[in-house]
This record gives C-alpha cells, sequence and structure tokens, in this order.
C-alpha cells in the first residue's frame, strides 16, 4: 500500500480508477492500494461469528463517539493514525484480564484484604468480588477499589468468615463496553 504525502496531483483523491486501484484519505493522508476483491464461497461459522462480533463493535463505536465526553476519553489514549472510533472497535474487541490475585492477606476478618491486578485495552470500570462458602452460601460481596496507579485493585472485607476450608472467591471485572472477566479461586 502506498502513501502519498503533500502530492498536489493526489492530495485529497479518493475513489477508484479503473479495476486497478483505489484512492482513500486517512488522517490527512492519501492511500493508495489495490482494488478489494470479492469473497468467493460461503463463510464459515467461525468467520460468521467474526462478522457478527465486528459489527456489533460498530455498532458499539459509533453510539461511543457520539457522547461527546466518552469520545474525548478514547480520543486522549488514541496512538497516531488512530481516531477514538478506531480505539472505541478495538476496545469492545476485548475484554478485561485479571490476574495476580493476591490472597495472603485475608485470613477472615473484617478489614482484611484481597488485591489483584485487572487490566484492559481501555480500561476496567469496576471489579466485583464475592466470597462463598464450602456449601455455595455467601459470605459477603462487593466491588473492590482501584488503587494507585490504574492497575490493582483492592477489596476489603467487611464481614466475618470463621473458616476458610473449601471457600472460593469468585471475582468479576467489566469493562466499558460490558464484558466481562472472571475467575474463580479456592483458599
Amino acid at each position: 500500500m502506498a502513501q502519498s504525502k503533500n502530492n498536489i496531483i493526489t492530495h485529497g483523491l479518493s475513489g477508484k480508477i479503473g479495476d486497478l486501484i483505489v484512492f482513500r484519505n486517512l488522517n490527512g493522508k492519501t492511500i493508495v492500494a489495490s482494488k478489494p476483491t470479492e469473497r468467493k464461497g460461503e463463510l464459515s461459522e467461525g468467520q460468521k461469528q467474526n462478522l457478527k462480533r465486528f459489527q456489533q463493535a460498530t455498532i458499539y463505536a459509533k453510539s461511543a463517539v457520539a457522547d461527546p465526553a466518552l469520545k474525548e476519553e478514547y480520543k486522549a489514549v488514541a496512538k497516531e493514525g488512530e481516531s477514538a472510533y478506531n480505539v472505541a472497535v478495538a476496545d469492545f474487541m476485548h475484554a478485561p484480564d485479571i490476574s495476580e490475585v493476591n490472597l495472603s492477606h485475608y485470613s477472615g476478618k473484617v478489614g482484611d484484604t484481597i488485591s489483584l491486578t485487572a487490566t484492559d485495552d481501555f480500561k476496567v470500570v469496576e471489579v466485583f468480588v464475592s466470597i462463598l462458602n464450602e456449601d455455595g452460601t455467601e459470605v459477603e460481596e462487593g466491588y473492590a477499589q482501584p488503587a494507585p496507579g490504574g492497575v490493582a485493585w483492592i477489596y476489603t472485607a467487611t464481614a466475618n468468615n470463621d473458616s476458610l476450608t473449601g471457600d472460593k472467591i469468585i471475582i468479576r471485572a467489566s469493562d466499558l463496553p460490558g464484558h466481562t472477566a472472571e475467575v474463580e479461586q479456592g483458599f
């Protein structure tokens, strides 16, 4: 793919010339590319699912950039050559990730903490923690708070838990488009 920079003949040119080349404008540059070809044959199930997911991402991105405040948030992290729309599409395509769950400061007492790392390609908006007894009954649940620095989250216990044997913790992290990642860990 060729790029034309400050060429008075091709600057701002867009469209197809014959059946050979296509001119596009992207961030003030004129891009010259070969003509796209038509797809032959039926799409596989995986391709259909990816197409549907991309369609959902474009719908999300259009609504995101229609909100001036959200558009500015996406625009603030866009790299050169990217738009707020591009960042919003990418955000939709990637769910958050939860790693490094640290239970060493939790012994079942009020005020004990559970720390974890939750990341996303744009931002994690909330982390929800549930602590369950061995029989599945809820000990407590609530939202973790972001720690300074942006990727660490800390949950502070609000209820006493007399026995940790067989208990489990479920952590859910959500991003702006509403995707959720979940991890479950036993004590």
